[in-house]
């Protein structure tokens, strides 16, 4: 994807396939805010009439984000392999007994598969609350650890993703690994949007940082 329209036409895509505006946020990279106003100006969310502009549109605004298409990477698993390893690395001065890897669902799934192998640690999942997302309060939803893998166990453990936008999917994760007992040390990403060096007091890794530069 190489400009805002054609996200908005994927954005059209993924609604009419029947994502949630969550997993949409999800699909793109993007945030719940953008999700949102991308279907919006698809036109799917309202008959195929895209709704007019808003003030701070009309201006040439719309939500500050920035969209992040890792898909070279995620299309090949020799590449998919090399990151991952990459991400492992990272996670190496934060000790030697940690033996579970949560993988926050989709993209955090896979990356977190090739960290567990490389850390010789057990594999988790979780699927955040932002999957059922459409409109209103997401702190209504709740999000579940698959019991296809893991359990948390009252154990240490890596918290995996491919991206953090606001933070709060990553949040909700480690909230809820505590609330199972379980201890998060420390999460990794390969693109951190916020540049945070930790959230809830857990330390943040990422292969690449964004810094915006300038007013908003």
């Amino acid at each position: 994807m190489k400009n805002v329209d054609d996200l908005i036409a994927s954005a059209a895509e993924l609604a009419e396939r029947g994502l949630s505006k969550g997993e949409i946020a999800d699909e793109l990279n993007v945030s719940r805010e953008t999700a949102s106003w991308l279907v919006e100006r698809s036109g799917t969310a309202d008959g195929d009439r895209a709704p007019e502009p808003s003030d701070r549109e009309a201006a040439g605004g719309g939500p500050h984000d920035i969209h992040v298409d890792w898909s070279a990477i995620g299309r090949d698993s020799g590449r998919l392999t090399q990151i991952g390893r990459a991400m492992a690395d990272l996670l190496t001065k934060e000790g030697e007994e940690i033996d579970l890897t949560i993988g926050i669902e989709k993209a955090g799934a896979p990356l977190a598969t090739i960290v567990s192998r490389e850390l010789d640690t057990d594999l988790g999942s979780y699927a955040p609350a932002k999957h059922q997302w459409e409109e209103g309060d997401i702190e209504e939803l709740g999000g579940s650890f698959s019991r296809n893998f893991a359990a948390i166990r009252d154990r240490e453990c890596y918290v995996v993703d491919d991206t953090i936008t606001s933070g709060t999917t990553m949040r909700e994760t480690i909230e809820s690994i505590r609330e199972e007992g379980g201890h998060p040390v420390a999460c990794v990403v390969i693109v951190d949007k916020q540049g945070v060096e930790s959230i809830e007091g857990v330390p943040v890794h990422s292969l690449i940082d964004v810094v915006r530069v300038g007013n908003e």
